[in-house]
Formats: structure tokens, sequence, C-alpha cells
């Protein structure tokens, strides 16, 4: 008689223990990699910790039916986030929706008023001259700066109505950095042709600065300047909450302090006088890369013929003065993006400004001129706003729900299954300790947010993961229904529920990425949780259910069928063992010789 196959059933039984110290161990893990994160619970979305919801829908502007696209669209999304995050908020979310509407969710805890005016408006982007500048906090290092140079002719001149004065004490002493920010203790300087200047040295630096659009008494002027230089002598570029209030409430017309970011790093800070070109004057911007010279990548802007006459003027009056008063400022809700220097007049309807960019730098540079001349206004579809105290009420709510969900998943297995409860139960909060934890590193390392939900679609996954175990269950009886023990029931019913159940979390898995591409916003969170719980389902299963499964299956409480074991062959109708006997050999009649 030929003996029995081993190889099967050893290798579906060999070491259940390392399948669940596998599991135990990546829990551990996950949860001290939690803690040490410093975010111990998932990060609550605006419904559940409360906030405002802006919905904004673009609009095109006359003479421009195509202005609305992905690309502009994309553009205001990072425009909108720098200004949202200009008012200190850390967790505030800007997404498109649909082809023209952008989502703004600002949490608890921002002035919602402030954020509505910020996010709502057009971007405003100037030109400003350099009155003074310097490294704040720190001192600055040379190294090669941008500059602006023509590329075309000026169709037309004109002059610049906005005039500026700027008076400072102390000697220039200035050293440029990669963008071309020259630090000085004190500069005098006038962006008009009638300014003068001088200089003179100081203990500390200090810069005054006079705006005379008209004819005004020297006693507000000085007044103006006296209170601009105190601005920008009490200005500290790296303390955050100081940057967001640089030039809060001045004019375009008027001087005013900003602050900006160089290529090392470095925040510096400006005197700027009134805006010479605005955003609208550009026709367009781009990041080329200069093969002929092979200089790098540099951006080059094309101006309407009206913005060429501004720009021939501002930067002819630039050229005659001395760094950093040859500089213009390229300023960006309040920020100074870059600011290159001009050593002639560009007279042209085309400029560039080149210096020590790389590609990405260069692609932001260009997007953000393109941005301040984008023919995409944004009215207000609507305004939502969540209490603390009614998220706190919502995410209270589908707390009970999930309870009481899970309650009665649990008190099914317990009355159908009875002992087989005891693998399930475990299993159960495995999976949602998983889920826990996961959903709590998501958020500081991608972003995600627990949204109302999410948390439904947390609650929908209990009862897939609790089908998962009823099929595995199911099949183990179907074996003992056909006359088998328990071992051999639990190891020839696993491939069949295993493909079961792999094709069932794989249908449920598609529908959660099919529903995560199609939608957007909060319904997003749902597809996500959904697809993120089948995916540990199929983990759970395969080395938390099915070893401590085998382990169970050799104690004799399991093994011998007890009537509380949910395994009982009398209760699931058995049939009787089937046995082996011999045949009786039938009798050999002798042959004759």
């Amino acid at each position: 008689m030929a003996a029995p196959k081993k190889g099967r059933s050893a290798s579906a039984q060999s070491r259940p223990g390392r399948s669940l110290a596998f599991i135990l161990i990546a829990i551990a893990a996950l949860t001290g990699g939690m803690f040490l994160s410093g975010h111990p619970t998932p990060r609550l979305g605006i419904d559940l910790a409360g906030g405002t919801s802006i919905t904004l829908t673009a609009k095109n502007e006359p003479g421009q039916p195509n202005a609305i696209n992905q690309t502009n669209m994309n553009t205001a999304v990072d425009i909108m986030n720098r200004r949202v995050n200009g008012l200190g908020v850390s967790e505030a979310e800007v997404q498109t929706q649909g082809s023209d509407n952008i989502i703004v969710n600002i949490p608890k805890g921002t002035n919602s008023k402030e954020a509505r005016d910020q996010v709502g408006t057009t971007a405003k982007l100037y030109f400003r001259p350099v009155l003074a500048t310097e490294i704040s906090g720190s001192a600055a290092t040379a190294s090669p700066s941008p500059s602006a140079s023509s590329s075309s002719s000026s169709k037309a001149t004109d002059k610049a109505t906005d005039k500026a004065t700027s008076s400072s004490s102390a000697s220039p002493t200035s050293s440029a950095t990669s963008q071309g920010r020259a630090v000085t203790d004190a500069l005098k300087a006038d962006s008009s042709p009638s300014a003068s200047s001088s200089a003179s040295s100081s203990a500390s630096p200090s810069a005054s600065s006079s705006a005379s659009p008209s004819a005004t008494s020297s006693a507000s002027a000085s007044a103006a300047a006296t209170k601009l230089q105190a601005q920008y002598t009490a200005l500290d570029c790296t303390d955050k909450a100081q940057r967001a209030k640089a030039g809060e409430g001045s004019k375009d017309t008027d001087p005013t302090v900003a602050c900006g970011k160089n290529s090392s790093g470095q925040w510096q800070k400006y005197i700027l006088g009134p805006a010479e070109v605005r955003g609208t004057d550009i026709k367009s911007a781009s990041a080329v890369f200069d093969t002929q010279s092979a200089a790098g990548w540099k951006v080059t802007m094309e101006f309407t013929s009206g913005g060429s006459k501004k720009f021939a003027d501002i930067t002819g009056k630039l050229a005659k003065n001395q760094s950093p008063q040859n500089q213009f400022a390229i300023v960006l809700d309040g920020d100074v993006v870059s600011d290159p220097f001009v050593q002639q007049a560009l007279t042209g309807g085309s400029a560039e400004i080149s210096g020590s960019f790389d590609q990405t730098e260069a692609q932001s540079l260009a997007n953000m001129l393109k941005y301040g001349a984008l023919p995409l206004s944004f009215k207000e579809s609507s305004v939502t706003t969540v209490t603390a105290a009614l998220g706190g009420e919502q995410l209270h709510a589908g707390l009970i729900a999930g309870a009481i969900g899970l309650g009665l998943v649990v008190i099914y297995l317990v009355v159908y299954y009875r002992g087989l409860s005891i693998i399930a139960i475990p299993s159960l909060l495995v999976s949602g300790a998983l889920t826990y934890v996961i959903m709590a590193l998501l958020g500081p390392t991608i972003g995600f947010a627990l949204n109302l939900p999410a948390v439904c679609g947390a609650i929908v996954a209990i009862g897939i993961t609790a089908d998962s175990f009823i099929v595995f269950f199911e099949r183990i009886r179907d074996e003992i229904r056909e006359g088998r023990s328990l071992r051999p029931a639990v190891e020839r019913a696993w491939p069949r529920a295993r493909r079961t159940i792999l094709v069932s979390d794989f249908v449920s898995f598609l529908a959660a990425a099919v529903l995560f591409i199609v939608t957007v916003g909060k319904v997003q969170g749902f597809a996500f949780t959904l697809g993120l719980t089948t995916v540990l389902d199929v983990v759970v299963v395969f080395f938390f259910t099915k070893p401590l499964m085998t382990l169970l299956a050799r104690r004799k409480f399991y093994a011998s069928g007890h009537k509380w074991s949910g395994l009982d062959p009398k209760a699931l109708g058995a049939k009787p063992p089937l046995r082996r006997t011999r045949r009786p050999s039938a009798p050999v009649d002798p042959k004759e010789a």
C-alpha cells in the first residue's frame, strides 16, 4: 500500500505561530511609531473638528473664454495655499472639485472672515522698486544674482506717475546673495527722477521713506517715513507671524515693507517703493533653458502694450541707481518672490530674468508671474461653518453607530458560531487596531483627515471583515458535514475559503478605488477608508485568523466537537465517518498442472 502524501498537509499546517508573531510585532511597531510621531490620534476633518468650508467657482473674464483649465486651476490652488498658510493655518486644505470649483477647508481657530477675504480675491502681483534691504537676523554671503534684461523692442514710451522718496543713514555695506538681494546697513534713495540720495555712517541700520503722489505737507511725509522706518526696524522675517503682517494695510501706491526668501534659505526684509508695474500688465511668462549661452534656466516675460511702457520707465530709472536701488522686487500677495537687478533700461515688450535658477525655481517663478496675469476670478458659491461642538456631536454619533454595529456582529457570532467567536472577535480587534494606528500615522504623512464619511467607511468595513470569517467557518463546517475530523477539515477548507475571500475583497477594493478616482471631497474619505480596511481584512485573515484556527484545532475542546465549540458534528448533521474495509478475497480454484 502506498504511503499517504504529506507535502500539502505539512506545508499548510507548518508554523502558524510565526504568522501570529509577525502580525503582533507589526502592530507593536506601528503603535510605537504612532506615539513617537507625536500623533496618537487620527487627524480629524473639518466636519468633525469644526471649521469653515469655502466653495469658490471660477469664471472667465471677458475675451478669455478658455481661461478655466486644469493648469490655471492648479496654479490658483497653489496661490490660495500660500495665502491660507500666511494666516498661520497649517492644516488647511485647498483642492479642486470638478473643472471649475475650488474647495478651501480651514479648521477651527482661524478667523473665517479673514480667510474668506484672502482666498476669494484674485492674486495681487506687483513690481516694486527696492529702496533698502538686508538679511533678517544673519549676515549675507556674496554669490551671483539674477538680472533682468530686454529681449525685444518697445512699441511706446511713457513715464510712471507714482513717486517714492526714501532716505536713510549709514554707510552702504552690501553683498549680494544668489537672488540678487543686497544687504545694506542703510541707504537713501528715490525712485523718481527728482529724487536725491545720500548716505552717512551710523551704528545701526536705518531707513526712511516718504511717498508723495501729490502736494503733501512735509510733516505728513515725515510721519509716514518715521512709521515706515519703525516697521522696517522691528520686522523680523524669520518670525512667521510677523511675515504674515508685513505691509498689512498698505496700498499699492504707498511704500511698504515686505519679506522674501533667497536661494540660500535666508529670510530678507525690504523697504519697497510704490508699485510701478502690476500683474495684469504681464501678457505671459515661461521658464526656458538657455541653450545658446548654456547659462541655465531663465524666466521670460512678455508685457502688454501698456505694461511695456511702464516697465521701460521703471527699469530706466533703476539702472541709474546703485545697488540695491537698481533692483525691482516681484511681490506676490505681499511676499517678495524675486528681486533681480537692472543694468540698463529695458525698452522692449518682453524681458527675461536670469540667474542661478534650477528648473523647479524657474517654473515656480514663471507660474507666479503668469498667475498675476490670469484672466481668472472667483465667486463665492457657498460657505459652511461647522462649530467644534457640532463636529464633536457628529463624531460622538459616529462612534456610537460603530459601537452598535460592532456589538450586533459580536452577538451574532457568539450566538451562531459559539466557540468560533473566540477566533472571530480577536480578529476583529486586530483589524480595528491596525486601522486605527495606520489612520493616525497617515495624518502627518499624507495629510489624511478622518471625516464623517470615512467613519462610515470604517463601520461598513466591520461587516466586510466579519464576512471573511464567516466564509472560512462555513467551509470548515462543510468539511465536517462530509465526515472529516477537524484538523483535516481546516486544511481542506482553507484553499476554497481563501479563493472566495480574495475574490470578494478584490471586488470591494475595486469599487473603493473607482469611487476614490471619480469623486472629490469628503466622499473620497469614505472610499479611502473602505479600500484600506479591505486590504487589512486580507492581512488579518491570512496572518491571524487562519493561524489561530490551526492552533485551536489541536485543542480537545474543538477537535472533539464539543457542543459549545460551534463544530459539533451532530448539530451540523455530519455523515458517519467513512471507514475503509478490505474486500474478501475470492476463492481461487486450484489449477491442474
